[in-house]
């Protein structure tokens, strides 16, 4: 079976550039986030969402991880569609990504409104773009985890993916369960049927999942391209 993901040539410096957004985007805001949740005066890592980081005096920084992480993810899905220009989830998978990096810009731009136990001094309560936040939660979801479904199909076509195509499955059912189910049992806590409800927790686990997915796939691509650089060198 001929490879669908086979490159004749190494990409070119705008097209590693723009790879490389996808490996450092994802891995700079875990980092961000975990520090600000594990620092933050009366914010519970275990209980509240990572998006009410982005509440009080302080959350611009949670604001600017959104938007850096949104506009990385971003340029990824284009360095993505231009290494796959054809196939299975050539289309697509690109997309997908670039949607979601666009729900990221969302939700920096239109900040949530407190929902568990952090409310800040200020915090406004119920909002009109607090609303669209929690809207676009589903948008966040939806196009990573059929994104990674598209790309697992992709994969499944191309030997020298082996081992990607259940990773990117497994992805996206772990990273569909563990964010719907932070979901879930904020709404259980709010209704006060599980109080102290470890929302923080299972919505970390996902980012963590669904990110570094992300990341790992850049880092992948960049490796393929030094494999196919160092070949080109030694035929020349």
């Amino acid at each position: 079976m001929q490879a669908e993901h086979s490159q004749a040539q190494a990409y070119s410096l705008p097209v590693k550039l723009l790879i490389a957004c996808g490996a450092v985007g994802p891995l700079l805001f875990i980092v961000a986030f975990l520090i600000e949740g594990a620092v933050r005066p009366g914010y519970s890592a275990w209980h509240d969402f990572v998006s009410e980081l982005s509440l009080s005096n302080q959350g611009w920084t949670q604001i600017v991880n959104f938007l850096v992480c949104g506009v990385l993810v971003i340029c990824f899905a284009f360095g993505l569609r231009q290494v796959f220009r054809s196939g299975k989830g050539s289309v697509w998978g690109p997309l997908l990504l670039g949607i979601f990096g666009l729900s990221l810009l969302i939700a920096g731009v239109f900040v949530t409104d407190p929902s568990l136990n952090y409310d800040p001094p200020g915090t406004p309560g119920s909002t009109w773009h607090g609303m669209i936040h929690g809207i676009n939660a589903l948008l966040t979801l939806c196009s990573l985890t059929i994104g990674a479904f598209v790309l697992a199909r992709r994969f499944a076509g191309d030997p020298a993916w082996r081992g990607w195509t259940l990773y990117s499955l497994i992805t996206g059912l772990l990273f569909l369960a563990f964010f719907a189910g932070s979901l879930v049992v904020a709404i259980l806590d709010q209704k006060g049927i599980f109080p102290n409800s470890p929302v923080g927790l299972l919505q970390r686990i996902a980012i963590i999942i669904g990110w570094v997915w992300i990341a790992l796939l850049a880092l992948r691509l960049l490796h393929q391209n030094g494999r196919l650089a160092d070949s080109a060198a030694r035929f020349t």
